[in-house]
């Protein structure tokens, strides 16, 4: 009788035991799926910004909210009770891997879950899943211990398929990222913080170059105006640039600022002019032959340029040297018209001088050309932006024989800037899960890795109240930035971006 008793003692207790780990799921499952479904929008972003499910985020923002509800609806069923607690565990294992994956081999760890689990660390989600893993096991092995030995085989099959499914889920959402991203932006934690905002009183500036501890801004409505603006201190100087050829008109001087060095540059005259820091004024008159559209300097001689085609009425690239005597080398192949050639090839010259690469980035297409120094082709990159044919509406006057762009044409890449092995292009067009208001307080970063020409992250660089961001320049890990009549600098820092190596 005794030992009857202590049978049904067991029995009960076990039952009990399973009992309670049963509906802690059901509330843990039901709480988690209201959380996610509440606040949808967030949870598919959050699975958005995720290095694991980014790829996947459309059906499984849908997924797990369902196999949640699903799962605490046959744990409630006495038929399905077990196999119910199978599931719960495999989910469990898929949750446990995910974070550890996060954790251990993620570049940067995406936003947690929403509800009361968000205020949980990753390392504590990670002990609280284990904890629940255990508890779902215990509950299959605790009330008969017939077939004991079969339901721990099942057990560990689980967990190893769980893991296995999680890790090639990692793998294939890397591939595919880097493959086409779909236009879903990678967004780590807060990587541009600001450090200093200076008011610079006119919105007309731009960044001529840096030196040391200064930031050089060029004017364009004062083109004989600089302003110098150092970088701790946060005072600012001002000078004006003394021409030897003051009968001389211009119609479009600019400025470049290099290692001490200053041009002043008008391709419609055309000329160069070349002083030095300190004096401000340009000594060395360097007179050119043929026009240009932009020249940017790669050293004290050599220039690259983008010229006027007469010919096709395109865009070229080139390099102009300024050794005597001048000249200039013309690479026709670099540069490709999909539509009018002219507009289509319109973009933005670069020069990286820690790769030593001159790179263009085309305004209207999802294109970026990788060039070498000697001005051979490296490589052609595509950023994470759809539109990879311009849509432009181009319209001809022929009474005056010139073409002129139609109304918004769509712009894919607003302004760009290079350093070390890093590409920063400047974009308006939300992605995938991307609210429009963001636009209203910040301006959108995209990140690309020169060397291996893939897309790497995003971010939001925050300047509410303000314009959009006219100009950008990266020196290591600050970000230099004109926003309105501001020059506000931020300080980089993300595991995604390692300046110098």
């Amino acid at each position: 009788m005794g030992a009857t008793l202590e049978v049904v003692f067991k029995n009960r207790y076990r039952t009990f035991l399973r009992a309670v780990i049963v509906y802690c799921y059901v509330l843990l499952f039901i709480y988690a799926a209201s959380s996610k479904l509440f606040e949808f929008e967030i949870f598919r972003v959050q699975l958005a910004q995720s290095p694991l499910l980014s790829a996947y985020a459309e059906g499984i923002s849908l997924l797990v909210p369902g196999l949640e509800i699903a799962i605490a609806l046959f744990l409630l069923i006495p038929r399905y009770q077990t196999l119910a607690l199978y599931a719960s565990f495999t989910l469990m294992v898929f949750f446990t891997a995910y974070i550890y994956i996060i954790l251990h081999y993620s570049d940067f760890i995406p936003c947690s879950c929403g509800g009361v689990l968000e205020q949980l660390s990753w390392t504590q989600h990670l002990l609280f899943n284990i904890g629940f893993i255990i508890l779902a096991a215990l509950a299959v092995l605790v009330v008969k211990l017939v077939g004991y030995k079969k339901k721990l085989f099942l057990l560990v099959f689980l967990f190893v398929f769980g893991v296995s499914f999680m890790v090639v889920l990692f793998v294939f959402s890397e591939k595919k990222m880097h493959r086409n991203n779909g236009f879903q932006r990678i967004l780590p934690h807060h990587p541009a913080t600001e450090t200093n905002k200076i008011d610079i009183r006119y919105d007309s500036y731009y960044i001529a170059g840096t030196h040391e501890d200064s930031i050089y801004l060029g004017n364009g409505t004062a083109p004989l105006h600089m302003l110098t603006v150092h970088k701790t201190q946060l005072d600012t100087t001002e000078h004006t640039i003394t021409l030897p050829y003051s009968h001389t008109i211009y119609r479009d001087l600019t400025s470049k600022f290099i290692d001490g060095v200053f041009y002043m540059m008008d391709g419609t005259v055309p000329v160069i002019y070349k002083g030095y820091e300190g004096t401000y004024t340009a000594t060395h008159p360097l007179t050119i032959e043929d026009s240009f559209i932009r020249a940017l300097p790669l050293n004290d001689t050599i220039f690259a340029v983008r010229v006027f085609d007469p010919v096709t009425g395109g865009n070229i690239l080139g390099q102009l040297s300024i050794d005597a005597p001048t000249t200039v080398t013309l690479h026709p192949s670099l540069l490709e018209a999909q539509g009018d050639p002219f507009f289509d090839t319109d973009g933005l010259l670069l020069f990286n001088r820690q790769l030593q690469k001159i790179i263009y980035v085309y305004f209207y297409r999802n294109e970026f050309v990788v060039i070498d120094r000697d001005f051979s082709l490296d490589y052609r990159g595509r950023t994470i932006d759809t539109i990879s044919k311009s849509q432009l509406d181009v319209r001809t006057i022929s009474s005056k024989n010139e073409k002129k762009l139609g109304a918004n044409p769509t712009f894919v890449h607003l302004q760009a800037a290079t350093y070390g092995r890093y590409l920063f292009i400047v974009s308006d067009r939300v992605g995938k899960y991307e609210s429009e208001k963001i636009l209203e307080q910040a301006s959108i970063i995209d990140v690309y890795d020169l060397e291996t020409s893939y897309y790497a992250f995003s971010f939001y660089l925050y300047h509410p109240g303000l314009k959009k961001l006219k100009e950008l320049s990266v020196e290591e890990s600050q970000l230099t930035a004109l926003v309105d009549h501001f020059l506000i600098t931020y300080a980089l820092k993300t595991s995604r971006y390692t300046p110098i190596e």
